[in-house]
């Protein structure tokens, strides 16, 4: 199945640091050491951590055995409301650690910004890849016109630990098609741990509540058709399929009811379009495809 692990290919940055799994430093490296150098591999993407951070994440990696600390590390780092002094630690960083044997760089930040004059003020790094997460709920194509503009990329937040945290299928679509609309890059956050839209846990506690959370394929199938000219309405309604049935993927191909995409094209939208999606878990997506037979090991 050659096209689903294209659609597939380093999308799950791991964000092992935050909710709902909240682990401590030294599990969440550890863990990110070891998924380096599991089997599926293919899937990881970015370690995220808070530049806040950095200095626990170094002293974490320092503390593994050499085998697991010796790796290349591609990093995240999501920048607070100090942007000029986060972003001078962030190049003090690089220049310490981006040596081989243990290469630990970052090449990407995160920041958030709710307003056209916000994007506009901030101050980005050529050299790292900015992604910019903007609220949705309202028609966010200025904010997007604006991101383009400063030559970053986009950020959604498709969920979190609570039923209001995750947006309705309707503005998710509008956010892809005019990311799409706009040939502008974009990764997902949050609510992204299962394959397939359907009502889940929202938290690993006990009691917690359920949700209806998007599934991972909804969300990059459905960017990989709006990249290729998919109509508004018909990515809400890809965004809203429950039916797993109505997926399937070959060789070839990956087939949502009768719209069909070859591989070329997935690897196209990925690349350049639908970048990542951050998640507290690497491996409940995993054990879910696993789960669904869309992974054989």
């Amino acid at each position: 199945m050659s096209a689903l692990r294209t659609l597939l290919h380093h999308v799950i940055d791991y964000a092992g640091l935050f909710p709902p799994a909240s682990l401590s430093m030294t599990d969440a490296v550890t863990n990110y050491a070891h998924y380096l150098q599991s089997p599926h591999r293919w899937a990881l993407a970015r370690f995220i951590v808070p530049v806040s951070r950095l200095e626990e994440f170094s002293n974490a990696v320092h503390a593994l055995t050499p085998d697991l600390r010796n790796q290349t590390w591609h990093l995240s780092a999501l920048v607070g409301t100090d942007i000029n002094s986060e972003l001078q630690a962030i190049d003090m960083f690089n220049a310490r650690f981006s040596r081989a044997p243990r290469s630990m760089l970052i090449d990407a930040i995160e920041l958030k910004a709710s307003s056209v004059e916000e994007i506009e003020r901030l101050n980005l790094p050529p050299s790292i890849v900015s992604f910019i997460e903007i609220p949705i709920a309202h028609n966010p194509e200025p904010l997007l016109e604006t991101i383009k503009q400063k030559g970053a990329r986009a950020k959604v937040r498709t969920g979190g630990v609570v039923a209001e945290a995750f947006p309705s299928p309707s503005d998710l679509a509008r956010f892809i098609f005019l990311c799409a609309k706009h040939q502008l890059a974009f990764k997902a956050t949050a609510g992204l741990h299962h394959p397939i839209r359907a009502t889940y846990r929202l938290t690993y506690a006990p009691d917690s509540p359920s949700g209806t959370m998007f599934g991972f394929l909804n969300v990059f199938l459905a960017s990989a058709f709006a990249y290729s000219g998919m109509a508004e309405s018909d990515l809400a309604d890809l965004l809203s399929e429950t039916d797993l049935a109505q997926f399937s993927f070959s060789e070839a191909h990956a087939r949502w009811r009768t719209h069909t995409l070859d591989a070329s094209m997935l690897e196209r939208a990925r690349t350049q379009f639908a970048i990542a999606f951050g998640s507290c878990s690497f491996e409940e997506p995993i054990e879910d495809l696993k789960k669904h037979h869309l992974l054989n090991s």
